[in-house]
């Protein structure tokens, strides 16, 4: 381990045992170099590397803060690495995706409010209305993810799989300019989640999920598998 390392792991260790908790002030850079036994060199290097993990931030004329560490703050990040990828390590998110989605889907029909689902019933009135302008469709398509995703209550797995779903957008958009009738199909694979979700039946909306998001990965191999252009980084 790096020296580097060694600090951004003392520093961690101070905010994980309490001592930093979220919205601290850090104290001042020379005290705190002292209680390490840093270098204030090495503090700052080590400072740089926790805020570019949002988990310290600097406040310009004020100094440096805990973050929140909320999930949608630290796992921001993921997003941010499937955005550099592409090929094969793109297909294992679509895996990702696969595995997590439905999930949260079935759980999403179970907590899911009338506020909530009218939110997401507009964004598919929306797809629909929208069905011959391929970006605009995969605009509301990726708003009808995130509102399922936030019926659901769960901040984390927002967070995580806002990260992956969100940076496929690229792709989805990719999709509709090479496939013939690709909206027609979105759109009923988009509508029967909606009835599910409507329903309140947890397993429907996870198995309508699962093909949803199946069809699209399966798309995508195929398409990582032919002569065709394969997407761009997300």
């Amino acid at each position: 381990m790096s020296l580097t390392q060694r600090a951004i792991v003392r520093i961690r260790e101070l905010i994980k045992d309490g001592t930093l908790p979220p919205g601290t002030r850090l104290p001042p850079e020379h005290e705190l170099a002292a209680e390490l036994g840093l270098s204030r060199n090495l503090l700052r290097e080590a400072v740089r590397s926790l805020v570019t993990t949002r988990v310290l931030e600097v406040r310009r004329g004020d100094g440096t803060y805990v973050t929140s560490l909320k999930p949608e703050l630290l796992l921001e990040g993921v997003g941010l690495a499937v955005e550099m990828m592409r090929g094969d390590d793109l297909l294992e998110i679509a895996e990702v995706r696969r595995l997590f989605e439905p999930v949260a889907t079935g759980l999403a029909a179970t907590r899911i409010t009338a506020g909530q689902l009218a939110g997401v019933e507009s964004h598919l009135d929306a797809m629909i209305a929208a069905r011959d302008e391929v970006e605009l469709l995969n605009h509301h398509d990726d708003a009808f993810h995130r509102a399922v995703l936030e019926a659901t209550g769960n901040k984390a797995l927002c967070a995580l799989l806002g990260g992956i779903a969100s940076r496929t957008l690229r792709s989805r958009v990719w999709r509709g300019l090479v496939e013939g009738n690709v909206a027609d199909r979105t759109i009923a694979e988009h509508t029967a989640i909606y009835q599910a979700l409507a329903h309140r039946d947890a397993p429907l909306a996870q198995a309508a999920a699962l093909m949803h998001v199946s069809t699209t990965e399966t798309w995508l191999r195929e398409k990582l598998q032919s002569t065709l252009p394969a997407p761009g980084p997300l």
